[in-house]
């Protein structure tokens, strides 16, 4: 029995159109491989430019050190200049309450530190005169960066004078008694203010 002369020429045309796409496929795999070695070519001069980046930021991180210095004995010369500062900031006077100002007028200098890496992270420390809130002179907070994007922030441990009734940056809670709105407020409030100071949790519970 014959073949139908057509079926042959749709079998053939069918021969054709794969073997062309298989053309196609491999022409495709080929230019995204070329792609892909162009992108690590790229990745490793970025990674080049990262550490050269990296040294002149932390040279220029010491040549700035003593400059920063000669600053911030000028402003210890400036009553309430930090508190200034603060209350003159848009988004951080918003947090600051009076209690919190209060404390504000003692901090003497703010101080923000660059780890040896630059990328892995920084730390900023508050530097306060004698006060009648907390015996430390010095508050550190520090944020860690990781490769895989995640930060770690500590944070110094302040030790409360008696009767400030805070610990470890929280507020105590009475028992019996509601958060006043103003201290509501401001923890609600808190985490703008917490990623650039920590500031707006040193005050003390409101007796009564």
């Amino acid at each position: 029995m014959g073949v139908d002369k057509g079926k042959k020429q749709k079998v053939g045309e069918v021969k054709e159109e794969n073997g062309g796409t298989e053309q196609i496929d491999k022409e495709l795999v080929l230019s995204i491989e070329k792609l892909q070695e162009i992108q690590d070519e790229l990745e490793k001069i970025n990674e080049e430019a990262s550490e050269k980046v990296l040294e002149v930021e932390q040279k220029y991180n010491k040549i700035r050190k003593p400059v920063y210095d000669k600053r911030n004995d000028i402003i210890k010369t400036i009553p309430d200049f930090w508190l200034t500062a603060f209350m003159s900031h848009p988004a951080l006077s918003e947090l600051l309450t009076e209690e919190d100002q209060k404390i504000f007028k003692y901090l003497s200098n703010l101080e923000v530190k660059d780890c040896e890496d630059v990328k892995s992270g920084y730390s900023i420390a508050f530097h306060f005169k004698p006060n009648p809130y907390f015996e430390d002179t010095k508050l550190t907070k520090t944020f860690t960066f990781f490769e895989e994007g995640t930060t770690k922030i500590t944070a110094t441990s302040i030790k409360w004078k008696e009767g400030m009734g805070i610990s470890n940056g929280v507020a105590e809670e009475k028992k019996g008694n509601k958060r006043s709105h103003a201290e509501e407020r401001t923890r609600n409030g808190c985490e703008s203010l917490h990623e650039a100071s920590e500031l707006s949790r040193l005050r003390p519970v409101e007796s009564g």
